[in-house]
């Protein structure tokens, strides 16, 4: 499996453009289904969250909603102009919420844990460097 180290844009980037291809497939292939669209979201959650580089842990859980919002477009209904596009994506947002709080909370939880990790083993190789 590959392991990439993404920056906090790239790891936005990377989430946005994923979830905005997926919204587009569920679009054509299914008809917009949110669930489908939900169900897609936490696995991209999950990869953000883990390639995200160690000094970009706390973008994680800040990239993830926006990502969802931006996928959510081509998902959304969309009928009646530019009003009707932007009714439909709150109104997508606000029936699919259960969907982004629980991939923002698995992306959370994921960065939360890797970055104690991280500052257990500094603790540790500190410990280590002091003189006895």
């Amino acid at each position: 499996m590959p392991n990439p180290r993404l920056t906090g844009l790239g790891g936005g980037l990377f989430c946005g453009a994923v979830m905005f291809v997926l919204g587009c497939l569920d679009d054509l292939l299914l008809g917009g289904s949110p669930t489908v669209y939900g169900v897609l979201f936490l696995p991209v959650c999950v990869l953000t969250a883990v390639w995200v580089r160690k000094g970009d842990l706390v973008t994680a859980p800040v990239v993830v909603p926006i990502a969802f919002a931006v996928g959510l477009l081509p998902v959304a209904d969309s009928s009646g102009g530019v009003l009707g596009s932007l009714m439909g994506l709150v109104t997508a947002l606000a029936t699919q919420a259960g969907w982004l709080y629980g991939g923002t909370l698995i992306a959370g939880l994921i960065a939360t844990v890797r970055k104690a990790a991280l500052m257990r083993r500094q603790t540790v190789r500190r410990r280590s460097d002091q003189p006895r």
